[in-house]
């Protein structure tokens, strides 16, 4: 890889989106979604709110933290159409995330503006945080891929790969079901707190339960399912499309997919913390991202790939292999031989 300056930017504005999407859970976790009120984009109906109120506080910090989001993504778009000629692939992955951070903003103003917020217990807020976690995934997937291509990643290509597209689909379909269901567990974990393992489940077997409350048990089947086909996906694609790359982001993915079931399993012993929700969040952004990377390269050609393989293998220099020959004269009989 090759870290310009274009690049050493898309990363970091994908690395500070990031803590943005970690620091909107907070928000959802600590209750502070109404911090602002019903307005948006006033606080209160305030630029600067006068109250002091924590969860103000943290609403309009996630306010203004993702304003600054929004301002580096205008800024990737705007140094991409500079340095990239049209229809270059890092010219068009910064448009799509440009479009994703606009489409997450306004997600995040109708949260505020139709009240799907705070102690909000009702399907719809259920819907709207679907909505807006599968909206996250696609503006992570456009920002990785801008960063990775202007990296010096080759763009996929789809047709002519076999099956392997299936298996890729497969699991980003699979990725984004998962990534829902945690989003509104994570809801009803907030609003539905319990006590202990069993009470939770107890709650969960009443017959006046709430609907969010049965994704505590259906959503760690789901991760479970889900993470084995990730492993075999991984597999598949460094048997089938073999490479340095494609080797080394199999390993990550597989290593991230252990690590966030056992970060899961944590989760549901600890019943929850805030903390551990951010951390579990965190780890499935970055399984979410290596998926992205891990296919793009499988489905890059494979003359590319090759290229990619060779430049990665130094070529033995001359002058040590002169050198070492000189320090050992079997080995010169040896080549004249």
């Amino acid at each position: 890889m090759k870290l310009n300056r274009f690049a050493t930017y898309a990363w970091a504005a994908l690395g500070y989106n990031l803590l943005v999407i970690m620091w909107g859970a907070y928000v959802r976790a600590s209750v502070s979604g109404d911090g602002c009120g019903s307005h948006w984009p006033l606080c209160n109906g305030e630029i600067i709110p006068s109250t002091g109120q924590v969860k103000t506080l943290i609403e309009l910090t996630h306010r203004l933290s993702s304003g600054v989001a929004l301002l580096l993504v205008v800024g990737l778009v705007v140094w991409a159409r500079r340095a990239y000629p049209k229809k270059h692939t890092v010219r068009q992955a910064a448009m799509f995330s440009l479009l994703f951070i606009i489409t997450e903003a306004l997600i995040g103003a109708g949260l505020v503006l139709f009240r799907m917020v705070a102690e909000n217990a009702s399907i719809a807020r259920a819907f709207w945080m679907s909505g807006h976690l599968v909206n996250t995934f696609l503006l992570l997937a456009a920002l990785t891929l801008t960063a990775w291509w202007a990296s010096g990643g080759e763009r996929a290509r789809i047709r002519g790969q076999g099956t392997i597209i299936a298996v890729f689909v497969a699991a980003l379909i699979g990725m984004l079901i998962l990534g829902v269901s945690g989003a509104v567990t994570a809801l009803g974990d907030t609003l539905f707190p319990a006590s202990s393992l069993a009470e939770g489940l107890q709650k969960y077997s009443s017959p006046t339960a709430h609907i969010l409350l049965p994704l505590r048990i259906l959503h760690p089947v789901i991760a479970i399912a889900v993470g084995v086909y990730l492993i075999f996906v991984a597999s598949i694609a460094r048997s089938q499309r073999p490479g340095v790359w494609t080797k080394r982001l199999a390993v990550v993915l597989v290593a991230l997919v252990l690590i966030q079931l056992g970060a899961g399993a944590l989760n549901v012993k600890l019943l929850a913390p805030t903390w551990m929700q951010l951390v579990h969040l965190l780890l499935s952004d970055l399984v979410w991202i290596a998926l992205m990377l891990l296919m793009t390269v499988a489905l890059t050609p494979a003359e590319a790939r090759e290229e990619r393989l060779r430049s990665s293998v130094p070529a033995p220099r001359t002058e040590e292999l002169e050198e070492t020959l000189k320090k050992y004269p079997a080995l010169t009989r040896s080549r004249e031989g």
